[in-house]
């Protein structure tokens, strides 16, 4: 099982190092929860689960405090330092268990098959080989074991596409940790041999100009169980509220 950290001293071997946008992310992050309707979004991510919990990616923590009481425990994986040591923090405000722990998604230090659920919450735009993260996630699931996931996409039209995949090609993965904006989380879960439940197209915020990285998608999906059976049903984030999204 994975040692809670603190963030504190220096992590050997850290994947991800971006202490920049870490400071940026850490502050930003902070004001989108309100002005930007994400908390909310949090609130009907996790809503449902129970059990134990794998979270990649969890950023400062911001997910946490999101958590229903049926969750037994998360672990959550963090490659950042700083990023890390805030989620550390925010650890210790939650009223779940959760356990704190470096870690890159394409190598998740955890065992196979030990996790109810897993939690992809703005992180797929970032992790350096999609398929080798997803197929991690797929690991560490139990068969039948379910994702959810919150993360944004390509969109818009055909002008918003082209100006998601120029500036992946230039400057934005530079700026912003890695991150790339045109890419296809819903394809890539497919791709990784998912079932796909329920999801929504989402304009976050839903008010004011659409942004570059402002077309998420809010979802759930699913391990079929080991001898290839598709699992059928089972429960999926709300998708009604004030969002005013779209089907997919």
């Amino acid at each position: 099982m994975p040692i809670r950290s603190t963030g504190s001293g220096k992590v050997p071997g850290d994947p991800v190092h971006h202490p920049l946008f870490a400071r940026c992310y850490a502050r930003l992050s902070v004001t989108a929860e309100t002005h930007g309707g994400l908390a909310a979004l949090r609130g009907r991510l996790l809503a449902g689960l129970s059990g134990r919990v794998i979270e990649i990616g969890a950023g400062n923590g911001l997910n946490f405090a999101h958590y229903p009481r049926t969750v037994s425990e998360v672990v959550a994986i963090e490659p950042e330092r700083l990023l890390r040591r805030l989620a550390a923090e925010a650890a210790l405000r939650a009223e779940v268990p959760v356990d704190v722990a470096p870690g890159a998604a394409e190598a998740l230090p955890v065992k196979s098959e030990a996790f109810d659920a897993a939690v992809l919450s703005l992180v797929l735009c970032s992790v350096r080989d999609l398929p080798r993260a997803l197929a991690e996630v797929r690991r560490v699931l139990r068969p039948g074991g379910e994702v959810r996931f919150l993360e944004h996409g390509t969109g818009g039209g055909a002008v918003m596409a082209f100006t998601q995949r120029a500036l992946d090609r230039t400057v934005w993965p530079l700026l912003s940790g890695g991150c790339h904006l045109s890419r296809d989380p819903v394809g890539a879960l497919r791709d990784a041999g998912f079932e796909l439940g329920p999801y929504r197209r989402l304009l976050v915020p839903e008010r004011g100009p659409a942004l570059p990285s402002s077309y998420c998608r809010l979802g759930t999906a699913w391990r079929p169980v080991g001898d290839g059976t598709p699992l059928r049903g089972g429960p999926a984030p709300p998708l009604t509220g004030s969002s005013g999204a779209a089907p997919a």
